[in-house]
């Protein structure tokens, strides 16, 4: 089922989301509900609050970052170990490399992108969809991903990593997607 996306300035993105355990209900629907809606929606990552629910969990698939390269990003992706994950009760660890600008976007604030600067490499600790703990380290794009979806989990969006001249600058589009004057290709809920 695809489900809806909330859209910026919706309380729950700023929520510091809560642990889950095994015994959570329904997990492997809401999962497979995820997928289908991040697929549905071009994404590349998806973060339950971004479906109004404030729990640590998100999934990330960068395979077709990678595989869907435009000839001219061929160089940048050469090394790229590409991904497809589920994320429990994640904890990055350590933020390793020099900072590098890549542009990004998000479900959440449809039609804006901007340039944001993260550490190139993660160790990150976290449940995969059998609760089995794994401790592993990511890489560019990948890891940028997983640092995405991760603020999510943290109340943080990825505007929040801009100057604040640059953000002020997104403003008018920022106030658009709140007031729901955005339409994409796929069911947002806005603020009330």
């Amino acid at each position: 089922m695809i489900l809806p996306v909330v859209a910026y300035g919706s309380s729950i993105l700023r929520q510091i989301c809560k642990p889950i355990t095994q015994d959570y209900s329904n997990l492997q629907e809401l999962l497979s509900n995820m997928w289908e809606s991040m697929y549905h929606s071009n994404g590349v990552g998806l973060a339950a609050p971004q479906i109004n629910l404030p729990i640590r969990l998100f999934i990330i698939d960068t395979i077709q970052i990678v595989e869907n390269a435009e000839p001219e990003d061929a160089e940048m992706y050469k090394n790229e170990k590409p991904a497809k994950q589920v994320f429990i009760n994640a904890q990055i660890s350590e933020e390793t490399g020099d900072e590098w600008s890549y542009n990004e976007g998000c479900l959440s604030i449809p039609k804006v992108r901007a340039d944001v600067v993260r550490k190139p490499q993660i160790t990150i600790t976290f449940l995969d969809e059998n609760f089995v703990e794994h401790t592993k380290v990511f890489d560019g794009v990948t890891a940028r991903v997983i640092q995405h979806e991760y603020d999510h989990i943290q109340g943080k969006l990825f505007i929040d990593h801009l100057k604040p001249l640059k953000k002020k600058m997104l403003g008018r589009k920022l106030d658009d997607i709140m007031k729901g004057k955005v339409s994409m290709g796929y069911r947002l809920i806005y603020p009330k």
